[in-house]
């Protein structure tokens, strides 16, 4: 297996596979290790990975990190996520459409899964794929071939896939959100990705990084108190990595050259525990309601239809929204 790389620990890892492919996670904790020791065996196979944890725990950035160190390295990596995108709209958007297809296809529409090809496919939140789709989705891991919507012609992909998903995979099997069968052929080689809270010492670690980061974008040198530190180290950080990084880009903007990182003026997460939410005084419209849409999803458990109920929107609506979050938070191309 390739030896990795971690010298620097609050810095994305690379293995010495004679290429040094990255992995882009940080951390020294052992659970974050374990999850890195998964990586680094299963990423030069072809097997499919079904990534597994919490939101905001870094399962798209297993899944780069797979594809960084495998030998489709040179070639796309693909993501969707699946409950983001209107369920209308996902048979096309994965496998593509061809002209007059129905209203609105003025012209042939090349999917993710042929924008793919020679690379790796990231599906996220698979269990917010339709069950129609779902079946069509398995027939292609299993030929690695499909049809244009509308189309007639056959066409072939070589691709590697990738799923991931926020909930326990079994129950979404009883639930009837995910089909048994394509949950066999996703968990090839399953990787669990622990919470943050599980990962002792690694979120001082990467509040480190994402300060230095902004450092570095924004030509400055600010760093957090001792207090700021203990609070890294105390808090449970329930919203997990992507909790931690607004939590430490909102303080950084904040505060001057001590960044103070005080528990009453972090972001709620919206985790189902929670049964109100907090919003500091001078946050923008905009990110008070994305808190509160992530808020209420997290409180009926990613139900979109209870939470576009509760806040009184459509799903389209709802949707839009999540799609509009999803591309502001992608991470830029390796």
């Amino acid at each position: 297996m390739e030896k990795l790389q971690s010298e620097d620990l609050a810095a994305p890892r690379t293995v010495d596979d004679g290429n040094r492919g990255q992995i882009h996670l940080i951390g020294s904790s052992s659970a974050i290790d374990a999850v890195l020791q998964l990586i680094a065996r299963v990423a030069p196979t072809e097997a499919t990975v079904l990534v597994c944890g919490e939101s905001g725990s870094g399962k798209e950035l297993v899944a780069r990190s797979i594809h960084d160190l495998s030998a489709r390295r040179s070639g796309p990596f693909v993501a969707i996520n699946c409950g983001a995108v209107p369920p209308t709209l996902v048979e096309s958007e994965l496998f593509g459409h061809g002209k007059g297809s129905f209203t609105g296809a003025v012209g042939t529409h090349r999917g993710l899964i042929e924008r793919a090809e020679g690379g790796t496919l990231f599906l996220d939140e698979i269990t917010e794929m339709p069950l129609d789709l779902q079946v069509r989705l398995l027939r292609f891991l299993e030929t690695r071939s499909f049809y244009r919507v509308g189309g007639r012609e056959e066409l072939r992909a070589d691709l590697r896939v990738i799923a991931a998903t926020n909930r326990n995979p079994g129950q979404a099997v009883r639930d009837g959100q995910l089909r048994e069968d394509l949950l066999y052929r996703l968990a090839v080689f399953p990787i669990d990705v622990p919470p943050l809270r599980a990962r002792e010492g690694d979120a001082a670690l990467l509040g480190r990084h994402f300060l230095d980061r902004l450092n570095r974008a924004h030509g400055t040198d600010k760093r957090f108190s001792a207090a700021a530190s203990a609070t890294l180290r105390a808090h449970t950080w329930p919203g997990n990595v992507r909790e931690l990084r607004n939590a430490v880009e909102r303080a950084y903007i904040l505060c001057d050259e001590i960044v103070e990182l005080e528990p009453e003026t972090m972001p709620s997460n919206g985790v189902a525990s929670q049964a109100e939410l907090r919003i500091p005084i001078g946050t923008r419209l905009a990110d008070v309601e994305r808190s509160l849409i992530e808020a209420t999803l997290g409180h009926f458990m990613g139900n979109k239809r209870r939470a576009a109920e509760v806040l009184g929107c459509s799903l389209k609506t709802l949707y839009n929204k999540l799609a509009a979050y999803q591309r502001a938070d992608a991470p830029a191309a390796v």
